[in-house]
């Protein structure tokens, strides 16, 4: 089985990178995506991607790092999901594949839904999970057999709750019915659409149901609830420098080249490598990436994006601050500052 990875999309506002490179617990999005993917075994992956190509790809390289083999498929106009099965069909050839949202976290991985998949080897089987609001999603109907019986994207009156989350199981015949579509009133080729084509004929469409925490990472503060969700799977592990007069509660990890000094870190929390930490308290629920200075400040429950600096800022809370970003005095306690930002505010 291939699968394929899908990060053409947006970039958050405000910063440079793609968001499926925005780190959570100091790790990009889309790394935890290629983890989950090698650890059902599967090791050839298709990445489309778009306007952030060139720092996905150095970033990924060929892929080998992490045990995969990456080929880079460029997707020059985003014209919707089952596009990107259409461009990506000289990769996939006649393999049965996984699509997968690039920027979407699933913490307790695929690999049921992969054994099952295999198992039962359905045409198509879609992920899905109850949400509060279905007209934001596409959504399944499904029969008691857990057949779908329909599927519809952003409905105005749903007659389900089952929101599909972003991982698709496909056996050749998807290309078929991608083939078959038309161009929704979006403009884009839909692969609810395509899903409807093989159900429309008779092809065998399931769902199975999520119960693990996932989140599509494209605001902020689903940002910061993955965040939480990942750090509280640490466990301390300290391998830079904390002196004597610093104190560490719970489980935190100080990266390689770190430096802890006259401060307080209460955990979960992880402090990136090369990061001086100073007369400062760092509270849980905090990521803090490679090459910080956070100097006589307090920050919880937020991330530091690499080489932002910090100082003389107490209570900054459910923040993300950008690469390279300054902060100093600020009004605000809650902050959004893209990369390169100067903050500084007399307080």
């Amino acid at each position: 089985m291939k699968a394929l990875v899908l990060s053409a999309g947006v970039r958050p506002a405000g910063y440079s990178l793609p968001r499926q490179i925005v780190p959570i617990a100091n790790k990009p999005v889309l790394e935890y995506v290629v983890e989950n993917l090698r650890d059902v075994g599967i090791t050839d992956i298709g990445l489309v991607v778009g306007e952030g190509a060139q720092e996905i790809s150095e970033l990924f390289g060929d892929g080998s790092y992490l045990g995969v083999s990456i080929t880079y498929i460029q997707q020059d106009v985003a014209l919707g999901l089952a596009h990107c099965v259409r461009i990506a069909r000289p990769f996939l050839g006649d393999d049965d594949f996984v699509m997968y949202m690039g920027d979407n976290v699933l913490v307790e991985g695929i690999g049921q839904i992969a054994d099952e998949f295999a198992r039962l080897r359905p045409s198509a089987q879609v992920l899905v999970d109850k949400v509060e609001d279905p007209r934001l999603y596409g959504v399944a109907e499904v029969d008691e057999n857990s057949r779908v019986t329909r599927l519809i994207e952003h409905p105005q009156e749903p007659r389900s709750d089952l929101a599909m989350i972003g991982v698709y199981f496909f056996t050749p015949a998807i290309h078929t019915a991608v083939d078959a579509i038309e161009p929704s009133w979006r403009g884009e080729f839909e692969i609810t659409d395509a899903l409807q084509w093989l159900v429309t004929h008779e092809r065998d469409v399931r769902a199975r149901m999520y119960s693990g925490f996932w989140k599509d990472t494209g605001k902020v503060e689903d940002v910061l609830e993955c965040n939480r969700e990942l750090l509280m799977g640490l466990r301390t592990d300290i391998q830079g420098i904390v002196d004597d007069e610093s104190r560490l509660i719970g489980d935190v990890v100080v990266e390689e080249g770190a430096r802890v000094v006259r401060s307080c870190i209460v955990g979960p929390a992880i402090i990136g490598a090369g990061t001086l930490v100073e007369e400062s308290i760092i509270g849980p629920y905090t990521s803090i990436g490679a090459d910080c200075r956070i100097v006589d400040s307090g920050l919880a429950d937020s991330i530091v994006l690499n080489e932002a600096t910090v100082q003389n800022v107490s209570g900054i809370e459910t923040s993300l601050i950008g690469r390279r970003a300054r902060v100093g005095s600020a009004r605000q306690h809650r902050l959004v500052v893209g990369d390169g930002a100067h903050v500084d505010v007399a307080a």
